[in-house]
């Protein structure tokens, strides 16, 4: 393990932002510096990067976020993961033969819940306007942005289909008739004027702050934006990655009836903090299982940057992921054992499937009596899903563009107290067509269904996909001391829970514990279409050693050494018991991610 790290741990008294780009962090540090909150200063980071990182998120995508509101002494969390259609099912995918939920075009579309998660935020913990919160995310659709590498290289990826299929998406990406260039600046009009008509609409609504907030609300998901959806859905024929044009099943009625809430997290206790999570919903309570399945391991006493460790971690993780194939989904319609699974004993009975070697099978278990159920298509190894071609996670991009990300991280920590982690996530440029008349396209969550009846996640009208999408919180003696998280898909639970590790076990600070080199495995099924999984695979960083490999692959892992810096994008914000200084640091990989703070 690294002794120092890329950059210095960021410490200070004020207030500090941690997100996955440099505009973000800066747009949430002039929040804090004009009297916002962390909450405040989240939210205007979050709506800059549905801006500046459009291939990553999207205002057609969602937001889970976990957070520590100091005013209520309370962990919350803003369930900001909008449902299917209504009308959606799985007879009606099956009449149109499919099998999957396709990974892009209209299909796949759910409720859009960022927006929702993000005003829920400001209305009942935030103190700013809503004007300044949206501020700089107008000035930067309006005036341009720097184009990061990765936009660049995922336009290019799609360029061929937004020309001549998706052209409102061309007129977007392609406005100066070829792609833009990595550093060049890129603008999106018509995203600033619906931002401007929203505020334009609150404002005009009321002089207060918190019923200016929900008039946007209501032009949201019950007014022109929400109208513009359910045309475009409804009157689109828009081609997927099944090669023919389907239209969407998402109306603004959907719109309509959904509202982002509150809900309590799950929680676990580990070597004296307590980690928050997300409902089963989201793949949240994965990173608790795994910690309860560590609790038997003495891993101060293991070099954590050993195959020891390696091996200790994959293999639990291994256990978790296929509990979360068999048994998470909305708990609004399923009854998810969430106690069951996070029982010690359960995890001491699992544990003791933990061996020398790697294990090659999906080995979910039995809770409460009950058995585990998985798909047809991932019983028995190997498993995964049909053949073809993906435009699912943006990690494989379009036509498996390299070089792009998934998602976006925001942590924020104030002077007040307060602490909040968010990952905003889909509506990705490359994934579904932009409707011209807003300036971004919907989201593809959709395509975590399954379309076999009576699993966990099987796709229901309302039902909220069981998401990737996974921000950490942890307390320490009642107090909040560290939020977090990383995109990564299946990986975010993987990645932040080895920097977790590293934190709290080798006493790396936040971004020592960062630059250690990361790894995962992708034995499970995919989150994402085409659904496929690799059992007995290990990706390590190159920087892990070449000794760690070779005894990784003597133990029968299916190790493949990736680029030294190129796993894991961590953002954290912590609270340090001891002198009481506010702690953020971001990761290096990419050259994008950065902290602010004093």
């Amino acid at each position: 393990m690294p002794s120092s790290g890329t950059r210095p741990e960021l410490r200070g008294t004020f207030g500090m932002v941690s997100s996955t780009h440099w505009l973000a962090s800066a747009a949430g540090m002039a929040v804090l510096e004009r009297g916002g909150n962390a909450f405040d200063a989240a939210a205007a980071a979050g709506f800059v990067l549905q801006v500046v990182e459009p291939h990553l998120n999207g205002p057609g995508g969602e937001v889970p976020m976990v957070l520590y509101s100091a005013e209520r002494d309370q962990v919350k969390v803003v369930a900001g993961q909008g449902p299917a259609p209504a009308a959606a099912s799985i007879p009606r995918f099956r009449d149109l033969g499919l099998e999957l939920v396709p990974g892009s075009g209209l299909l796949p579309a759910c409720v859009p819940g960022a927006v929702g998660g993000w005003l829920l935020l400001l209305a009942e913990l935030g103190t700013v306007s809503l004007r300044e919160v949206l501020d700089a995310a107008i000035g930067y659709a309006d005036d341009g942005f720097p184009v990061v590498p990765g936009i660049a290289t995922t336009i290019a990826g799609a360029e061929e289909l937004f020309r001549s299929e998706w052209t409102g998406s061309a007129a977007i990406w392609l406005a100066g008739g070829s792609v833009p260039r990595p550093g060049g600046r890129l603008r999106n009009p018509a995203l600033a004027a619906t931002w401007r008509r929203l505020l334009a609409e609150a404002e005009s609504a009321s002089g207060d702050r918190e019923a200016q907030i929900e008039a946007a609300r209501v032009a949201f998901y019950q007014g022109f934006v929400a109208e513009a959806i359910g045309r475009f859905a409804g009157g689109t024929e828009a081609l997927d990655v099944t090669g023919r044009r389907h239209r969407g099943m998402l109306t603004g009625d959907d719109l309509a009836r959904w509202r982002a809430r509150f809900e309590p997290p799950v929680t676990l206790d580990y070597h004296g903090v307590r980690a928050c999570k997300t409902g089963p919903w989201g793949q949240g309570p994965v990173f608790l299982q795994q910690l309860g399945l560590l609790a038997g391991f003495d891993l101060d006493a293991i070099d954590l940057g050993g195959a020891e460790y390696v091996h200790t971690v994959v293999e639990c993780a291994k256990l978790a992921f296929a509990d979360r194939e068999a048994w998470y989904g909305d708990p609004d319609f399923v009854d998810v054992p969430l106690a069951g699974l996070l029982d010690a004993a359960y995890a001491e009975r699992r544990r003791a499937l933990v061996g020398a070697d790697a294990s090659l099978e999906l080995r979910p278990g039995s809770v409460d009596g009950r058995r585990p159920v998985l798909p047809p298509a991932v019983m028995g190894a190997p498993w995964g899903g049909p053949a073809g071609g993906a435009v699912g996670e943006p990690t494989l991009g379009v036509g498996r563009v390299d070089g792009g990300g998934d998602t976006c991280h925001v942590a924020a920590a104030d002077r007040f107290g307060n602490m909040v982690a968010c990952t905003p996530s889909g509506g990705w440029l490359q994934s579904s067509p932009a409707i011209p008349e807003l300036g971004f396209c919907l989201g593809t969550r959709g395509q975590m269904f399954w379309l076999t009846p009576g699993l966990p996640a099987s796709l229901e009208g309302g039902k909220r996909p069981r998401t990737t999408l996974t921000p950490s919180l942890a307390l320490r003696d009642g107090q909040p001391w560290l939020a977090f998280g990383t995109p990564g898909g299946d990986q975010q639970d993987q990645w932040s829970l080895h920097w977790f590790l590293a934190h709290l076990h080798a006493g790396l600070d936040l971004q020592q514990a960062i630059d250690a080199p990361a790894f995962h495995t992708e034995h499970f099924p995919s989150s994402f279409f085409p659904r496929r999984a690799r059992p007995g695979s290990l990706v390590v960083e190159e920087r892990i050693g070449e000794a760690t490999v070779a005894e990784l692959r003597r133990r029968g892992h299916h190790v493949e050494v990736a680029d030294p810096w190129s796993l894991g994008r961590m953002c954290a914000v912590g609270r340090d018991p001891a002198t009481g200084f506010l702690l953020a640091a971001a990761n290096p990989r990419g050259r994008q991610g950065y902290a602010a703070g004093r």
